[in-house]
């Protein structure tokens, strides 16, 4: 091949230089364009922030100087799987009113569509206080909550946050509060948080949902609130006072109908209220019924709080109950009767069992004393019964067992008396604690106090004082101040 030939066979199979050009100028515009892109992202983000995965909307009923707090809560998820609400927890921002002094709150549930027993709470004290915030309530759920499925609303929860003193809460200083908002709308002063990480809303700090540091938290999650045990009843009287609405829907009434025991038709609710106490177990509020008089009938108030259900038989009831064997004010010596019983059914299925403490006697017979005392009927006055004579002036865990047809008394785990046979409860019985006078000795004012810092029933046997005690620090220590799985499951 000559040299000409050979130079044009090596030009043929060359590739043209101006065909691969396109190909590179291509390729560099898609690193440029990439670079580009990466370094617009955080903007776009920030323009383009993923939707929420739920959102809360708040409604209140009160205006800035209040009794209580009444926020009312919806919860909506909005994402495309389920939410258990036992993954959610809310925080509702105030400030403490500080005059005239150190004023502890407390909180209760009034209503919920999965019910208050599903409703944990507490108190906080935020390690950073601002100008509007310096405590949240935060408000939890066990599972029994369920979950909300994509798109779907918790509907209302209704709640109440007030000073355990009683006194009148200033909330034109609390972050999240706003009396505009008399029906629901979003409320970004309202945080949200699922398994511990900021899902909705904006902390005091100015910290958001959207704030990538926050996003990114890897936040422990914190551990969920136990299920409340089936077939048990537990309060700790977190409530204002005798017309909480919260109260009622619990299941319990306040006594002011006519007739006996005591002075007959005196029962009144203003002699139903909720103070702190010294000595009670957990902070906050406990049940006081005061039996007042000035010597005469018409001057005379009897108090008692009792379950609306009669669906109490076997299991174990206990109280931790704070008898006095001196008035709160005026003169000692009455006949008064401090009593923890519970009662249902008529004729052949009548059922009563009692505990009723006299700290001066009665009906002839000398005090301190404690008769504990199971009715087989009341007309023909068919009873047994023990009497311990001494003071229980104080604090005490006063327990009922039924089991197998056998009723056992016992104060602060120890044996005082057992019944059986035909004095075993024949029907469900309500809950009861009275406080009255067995008569009226003499003239003055005076009155007596009976406090009740807890009840606790269980329906499922017999269980030691060592067991309930227990078992009601843990409910308290997780923020379940009241639930009732004994309705639930009837």
């Amino acid at each position: 091949m000559s040299s000409k030939e050979s130079y044009v066979a090596s030009s043929r199979r060359r590739p043209p230089r101006r065909r691969i050009w396109p190909k590179v100028r291509l390729l560099l515009l898609v690193a440029v364009v990439a670079a580009g892109g990466t370094a617009l992202y955080p903007v776009w983000k920030a323009a383009n922030p993923d939707p929420p995965e739920l959102k809360v909307r708040y409604r209140t009923g009160t205006p800035a100087t209040a009794a209580a707090a009444k926020p009312s809560f919806e919860v909506f998820n909005d994402t495309e799987k389920a939410l258990p609400l036992s993954d959610v927890t809310l925080r509702y921002y105030f400030t403490a009113d500080r005059a005239p002094g150190p004023s502890p709150y407390a909180f209760n549930c009034v209503n919920a569509a999965f019910g208050c027993s599903h409703v944990a709470g507490r108190i906080v004290a935020m390690d950073k206080a601002t100008d509007t915030a310096d405590h949240y309530l935060e408000v939890r759920f066990t599972a029994g909550a369920g979950s909300l499925k994509p798109g779907a609303n918790s509907k209302g929860i209704d709640l109440q946050l007030f000073r355990t003193d009683h006194k009148r809460l200033k909330q034109s200083d609390d972050r999240s509060f706003d009396a505009g908002m008399t029906s629901y709308k979003e409320a970004e002063k309202v945080t949200a948080y699922k398994r511990g990480v900021l899902a909705w809303g904006e902390e005091p700090d100015g910290t958001e949902a959207s704030d990538e540091k926050k996003a990114s938290a890897k936040a422990a999650a914190p551990d969920p609130v136990p299920a409340p045990p089936a077939g048990v009843l537990f309060d700790d009287f977190t409530y204002q006072g005798p017309k909480d609405p919260a109260l009622f829907k619990h299941g319990w009434l306040v006594r002011t109908s006519k007739g006996g025991p005591g002075i007959e038709n005196t029962w009144s609710a203003e002699n139903v209220s909720f103070p702190t106490a010294e000595g009670a177990q957990a902070d906050g509020p406990v049940l006081n019924l005061r039996a007042s008089t000035d010597g005469t009938r018409s001057g005379t108030k009897q108090a008692s709080l009792g379950t609306r259900s009669s669906q109490f038989r076997d299991g174990t009831y206990a109280a931790r109950i704070h008898f006095s064997d001196d008035p709160a004010k005026g003169e000692g010596g009455d006949h008064v009767n401090q009593t923890f019983y519970t009662i249902g059914g008529s004729g052949t299925k009548y059922s009563e069992l009692d505990n009723e403490y006299m700290p001066n006697g009665g009906w002839g017979r000398p005090g301190p004393k404690l008769d504990t005392v199971s009715w087989y009927h009341h007309e023909s006055n068919d009873r047994v019964y023990k009497t311990t004579n001494k003071s229980l002036d104080g604090w005490h865990t006063m327990m009922i067992t039924v089991e197998d047809d056998v009723v056992t008394y016992r104060m602060d785990g120890e044996k005082l008396f057992s019944s059986d046979g035909k004095y075993a409860p024949r029907s469900g019985m309500s809950v009861n604690f009275n406080h009255w006078f067995v008569d009226l000795p003499f003239k003055g004012d005076r009155a007596w106090d009976l406090k009740v810092d807890w009840l606790y029933y269980n329906a499922n046997g017999s269980l030691s004082v060592k067991e309930v005690r227990s078992a009601v620090e843990d409910f308290t220590g997780e923020g379940m101040n009241y639930f009732d799985t004994v309705r639930e499951s009837r």
